[in-house]
């Protein structure tokens, strides 16, 4: 009988335990629940929103200072910053690598847009008359190429130490995601500037990459629900990239507007957006701050407290 009772203790015992959790749990997903609804009432007020946007706070001393302090152009650098997150081990410096490399490109793009003509008679022409007539030509052409390979190297190393340092967590969620759209314009401006010298290896990677575009779901007759949507060999994806059915003189002009204009355009807007989350998010993302052992002050010892016999002590008279 003792052990019975015992046992039936602990079942109770075990029982009320996994009702206190339920309870716990019901009130854990009723508070998140109602979080939600409230987001939904007042989406300016959610986490997401202000990462996104700019928000109006109390017009106090303290917000008024902060406003200047964190705003962009009157302040470009922060006014604190973590030590241990410019060091170059925590970050690798490949965000102002890339930054540089975006520069170069811009710079040596802009160059070779005077000896370029985006036609099928001439465009590879122009590539031969720059590397082996134009002064320092060939040297050119290498610089934005080379430029193009090491800025897709330093954005993939980028993104790699921003996903392993949890970088890309509150409240930076937002930055992260801008940040994954300049890496795919990164790679969209690569392809578009393959085909550009009109030669072989751009004629073939175009032709293999727009082919594989056929089968985009939605947009590509050959893709998932592509038929549903009314999509065909002239109408889809596929054919907005080429201007046609085939890679012709409309693709490459067309790989020329996306290269020259519209991407670098797209790519400048995001990277200001990049830039100014870093800013409001607190600056670079880094560990935790470590104090060294000369900023650390050594405590004074406290007035010590002598009692007296009568019970009064030192302070007190």
């Amino acid at each position: 009988m003792p052990e019975e009772n015992g046992g039936s203790k602990e079942k109770t015992s075990v029982l009320e335990k996994v009702q206190a959790d339920a309870a716990a749990l019901r009130e854990t997903l009723k508070e998140k629940t109602k979080q939600q609804v409230d987001g939904l009432k007042e989406p300016e007020k959610t986490q997401l929103y202000r990462s996104m946007f700019r928000v109006k706070h109390d017009d106090e001393p303290r917000n008024r200072a902060l406003s200047v302090l964190s705003n962009v152009f009157f302040h470009l650098h922060p006014a604190k910053v973590n030590r241990d997150a410019t060091k170059y081990n925590f970050t690798w410096g490949m965000g102002g690598i890339t930054f540089y490399l975006f520069i170069v490109l811009t710079f040596t793009g802009v160059l070779l847009m005077f000896y370029y003509h985006p036609t099928k008679v001439q465009a590879f022409r122009d590539i031969l008359y720059l590397e082996n007539d134009v002064p320092f030509g060939k040297l050119l052409r290498n610089m934005h190429r080379w430029a193009a390979h090491l800025m897709i190297i330093a954005v993939w190393l980028h993104m790699f130490r921003v996903f392993m340092t949890g970088s890309y967590k509150r409240p930076r969620e937002f930055n992260w995601c801008v940040g994954v759209l300049l890496m795919v314009l990164t790679m969209l401006l690569s392809f578009t500037g393959y085909l550009l010298p009109d030669d072989q290896l751009g004629f073939w990677a175009v032709t293999v990459g727009t082919n594989m575009a056929r089968a985009t779901p939605f947009l590509g007759h050959e893709g998932p629900l592509g038929g549903l949507l009314g999509m065909t060999p002239y109408n889809d994806v596929r054919f907005a990239l080429l201007g046609g059915s085939i890679v012709d003189a409309n693709a490459l002009l067309r790989a020329y507007i996306w290269h020259c204009i519209a991407i670098p355009l797209i790519v400048s807007i995001f990277l200001g957006v990049h830039f100014w989350r870093v800013r409001k998010d607190g600056g670079i993302s880094g560990p935790a701050p470590v104090m060294l052992e000369s900023e650390i002050k050594e405590e004074r010892n406290p007035r010590p407290v002598v009692l007296r016999p009568s019970g009064i002590s030192q302070h007190d008279k």
